[in-house]
């Protein structure tokens, strides 16, 4: 075994949730060492640097990866992971010390936003082979494909994203700030006309408000957009929000965050191996937080395609589920 195999490979976004990837580093690092974690960290410098560290890392012998930072983070590692041409994707152990904003990723799977538990669970070393969404898209004409290992939005969250990106770059995002922009936008954004299949069976067609699907059960700020997806079956779950009143979704806000967001009426549920979404006009994709492109889209799902590290208390929970 080579010293690569026994090393952590540490990919930092420094700019991940307003600088503190950098700011926070010198403590992350000291904590790794004095959990006996030998790693070595480089800094992303630019926009899909860590899908290139990725493949460098692991066609140098890398088979242990942590993110420092948010899910845009994870997703291009996540990215770099299938483009690397070297091993099957799954031999590499992932694991995410969460820096940025919404943290939705790491709560799927009980790993603690805390820098110090972050790097116990590292320690500890319980893993876990999650799915992998894959999706392909319209960009600029050309069909584009992306995995994700989180969730996808289509119409609502990703029209949202956009202009909490621009609130970002001017440095507006203050807690309060974000609820303007989403009160102001929910009265701004029209809903479409969609047809949606899912394992060849047209399931809806007509007006479409949002659209969220994928693997784990948050996305945005801990909301629990897909409550009853579980992150190995194979599966790729879907909620299905139709036009909606805001003063319906208003009194109904809590189940966005308590699981129940099946309970309010215009939110449907679905679930299968292929999904296909056409819209008109077309409407915009967001993956991971990362804007892509736009409808037609086409989503399927790779079952327990990586590796990753996991709570002991998550892992505990998985072995009684499965047997």
């Amino acid at each position: 075994m080579g010293i690569q195999d026994q090393q952590w490979f540490v990919i930092v976004n420094p700019v991940a949730d307003k600088g503190h990837g950098l700011d926070d580093f010198p403590l992350i690092s000291r904590l790794l060492r004095e959990a006996g974690i030998h790693a070595e960290p480089l800094f992303t410098e630019h926009k899909f640097h860590a899908t290139e560290l990725t493949v460098t890392a692991v066609k140098e012998g890398f088979r242990r990866i942590i993110v420092v930072g948010g899910v845009g983070t994870l997703h291009e590692v996540v990215n770099g992971l299938f483009i690397q041409q070297e091993v099957d994707p799954k031999e590499v152990l992932l694991a995410m010390i969460a820096v940025g904003s919404g943290n939705n990723w790491v709560r799927a799977f009980g790993t603690s936003t805390r820098y110090q538990d972050a790097i116990r669970h590292i320690a500890e070393g319980y893993s876990f082979l999650q799915d992998v969404g894959v999706v392909s898209y319209e960009e600029s004409l050309y069909r584009q494909e992306r995995y994700f290992a989180n969730v996808a939005g289509v119409g609502f969250d990703a029209f949202l994203l956009r202009r909490m990106n621009h609130l970002q770059k001017l440095g507006r995002t203050s807690g309060w700030r974000k609820f303007l922009c989403v009160l102001s936008n929910y009265f701004l954004y029209k809903s479409t006309g969609m047809k949606i299949w899912v394992d060849d069976q047209r399931i809806y067609n007509g007006l479409m408000f949002s659209i969220a699907l994928g693997i784990c059960k948050y996305n945005g700020d801990g909301v629990q957009q897909l409550p009853e997806a579980v992150a190995d079956d194979g599966l790729l779950d879907l909620s299905l929000v139709k036009p909606i009143h805001f003063w319906h979704l208003l009194f109904r806000m809590r189940y966005l965050y308590n699981g129940g967001i099946y309970r309010i009426g215009h939110v449907l549920h679905a679930r299968g191996r292929k999904v296909r979404i056409e819209s008109s006009p077309e409407v915009s994709l967001e993956v991971d937080g990362e804007l892509l492109g736009e409808t037609p889209l086409e989503f399927s799902v790779m079952p327990k395609a990586i590796r990753v590290v996991v709570s002991k208390e998550f892992y505990e929970q998985n072995e009684k589920r499965c047997k």
